[in-house]
């Protein structure tokens, strides 16, 4: 193995160890997120034919994995604080068409809609914002969905599922996106006066991240390793000539 072959496998293990780093401590900042579903980096190898005929072994980093675990739930004294048990996703109206979130942290506009914390409307399952005018305070959330209001009216709340979860991409404020068509789901089970906790779990993702520091620094080490070795090979070809 020549010194710079050496030098190119350090530097491959440093760049996805720092990614890695770097999730990991998204998912720690994010413990008390409500809905987060921590991620992780996928590794995968690939081989590099060296100019002396050799194969070098590299890692690289190609994308994210989610969690799809559900969190916790955790009883709240809110009426519209809604957790979905189970698959399925609330669908929010944004500037950028509609997007889906599992916080269902809500509250009521000045006009009387369920909007997020932000302020974006919660829709329906037939896509339309969710107006509940004067509830009297009574609002009643069934199983289904089905919002009752202390007025006597009714609306369901829209609940949807996507093929592939792992496609859809993160925009911000618990919010996501995907090129999939969602679909509804059938018999969601929504859960009045509770909220999804993240489902991160704090003792594995810090032994994770000590892990990776400890592999981070054996890595420098060696790469410091090589340096010297390079820097005395010059020295040693300096004296010669």
């Amino acid at each position: 193995m020549s010194l710079f072959s050496t030098l190119n496998t350090a530097t491959s293990g440093l760049v996805v160890s720092s990614s890695s780093l770097g999730v990991i401590g998204d998912n720690i900042a994010n413990i008390n997120t409500t809905a987060f579903r921590a991620e992780k980096i996928l590794f995968r190898e690939y081989l590099v034919e060296t100019p002396e005929g050799d194969r070098m072994s590299y890692v690289e980093d190609y994308g994210v994995a989610r969690d799809l675990r559900s969190g916790p739930l955790r009883p709240t004294a809110n009426p519209l604080d809604i957790a979905i048990s189970g698959n399925g996703y609330f669908q929010v109206q944004t500037d950028d068409g509609e997007e889906y979130t599992r916080n269902g942290h809500f509250r009521l506009d000045d006009e009387g809609r369920v909007v997020t914390q932000s302020g974006k409307p919660v829709l329906d399952e037939d896509g339309n914002e969710i107006e509940l005018g004067e509830t009297d305070g009574l609002i009643t959330i069934s199983k289904d969905g089905t919002i009752t209001t202390g007025e006597g009216e009714e609306f369901k709340l829209g609940v949807y599922q996507f093929v592939d979860e792992q496609r859809m991409k993160k925009t911000g404020e618990g919010l996501y996106k995907s090129d999939e068509d969602p679909e509804q789901v059938e018999d969601p089970e929504v859960m009045q006066g509770m909220l999804e906790d993240s489902n991160v779990e704090p003792i594995s993702e810090v032994t994770r991240m000590i892990e990776i520091q400890r592999a981070y620094e054996g890595m420098q080490k060696l790469m410091n390793t090589d340096h010297d070795l390079q820097r005395r090979a010059i020295e040693r070809i300096g004296k010669i000539v």
